[in-house]
């Protein structure tokens, strides 16, 4: 039995490298690579692992990518599940410049899938679900894929499983709805969905009640970035502040916090603190570099740390 069980449908590996300097028409020669498995759910998976549960990974694998990101997560120990498909497995490119400490990311659209690949996921994850206690749909998805991808999925789920959707865009917008218990929209992506204009935490606070009171989901982590983030239930809403930390890389943070989320519920904690753990998760993976993510001594102490 899985404590959480993820879909990623546009997987990627994650190379990052450093270089002195980005500057256009030169060869910049970069220090060695790092690779590292990658996509929305993987990366939820791995973070499940690391903080001590127990995740399956469902995800699409095409070409010699789609064989390498297979064994780097073998080398992870990330229990998974893939799925054949005839397009490459994307790579994805951070670049670190070291003269200015800017990130640079490079990030590939990934290769479509055909309808009867799309269905395929659904049945993995549909087979796979019935003992899992949370299920995370997390990521892009690839070129041409139909945007109520997500939705369909969700309508074939268990009802007594708790959906984490963590997508942007129309993907978004057509995924909410009776089903879905999470959702972790930024600013932006909040007043796309609500209509409203967002210019503060108090409209950012009351368009995150009121997709909760429409039904689109039972909660909202709403992210204000560096600040923290807004969590709204059926209660009212709430706000947790990231802790102050020393920064070295973004990379991953958002998907580490759903791991964090996701990890929690499944263990029965509340909304709160699930949110909380997940802040701490998204804090800890900042503070690693590259495509690297958190450790779970510092989201342990990160969590302790947060007001309860």
């Amino acid at each position: 039995m899985f404590d959480v069980l993820t879909l990623t449908v546009n997987p990627c590996i994650d190379v990052s490298a450093s270089v002195a300097r980005v500057v256009p028409e030169d060869k910049l020669r970069c220090d060695a690579p790092r690779y590292d498995p990658g996509g929305g759910g993987i990366n939820v998976a791995r973070v499940v692992n690391v903080l001590g549960g127990r995740s399956l990974a469902v995800w699409t694998s095409g070409g010699i990518t789609g064989d390498f990101l297979a064994k780097l997560l073998e080398a992870h120990r990330v229990e998974n599940a893939a799925i054949s498909v005839s397009g490459m497995t994307r790579q994805n490119v951070v670049i670190f410049e070291k003269a200015t400490k800017l990130q640079y990311r490079f990030g590939m659209p990934g290769t479509p899938l055909s309808r009867e690949e799309q269905l395929a996921c659904g049945i993995a994850v549909g087979d796979r679900s019935r003992d899992c206690r949370v299920i995370v749909l997390s990521g892009s998805l690839p070129p041409e894929t139909p945007i109520n991808f997500y939705r369909r999925l969700i309508d074939r789920l268990p009802t007594e499983a708790r959906v984490i959707v963590d997508t942007s865009g129309a993907a978004l917008r057509e995924s909410i709805g009776s089903g879905v218990f999470l959702i972790k929209p930024n600013r932006r992506e909040l007043s796309q969905l609500t209509g409203c204009l967002i210019d503060d935490e108090a409209s950012l606070s009351a368009a995150a009640c009121e997709l909760v009171r429409s039904g689109a989901t039972q909660v909202v982590a709403a992210s204000l970035g560096a600040e923290g983030v807004i969590v709204a239930t059926a209660d009212g809403a709430r706000t947790i502040r990231c802790p102050d930390v020393p920064i070295q890389s973004k990379v991953g943070a958002g998907d580490s916090m759903v791991g964090g989320i996701a990890t929690a519920l499944s263990r029965g904690e509340t909304v709160w603190n699930a949110v909380r753990y997940g802040v701490a998760s998204g804090t800890a993976t900042v503070m690693t570099p590259g495509t690297d993510l958190c450790r779970r001594e510092d989201v342990e102490r990160l969590y302790q740390s947060i007001a309860s």
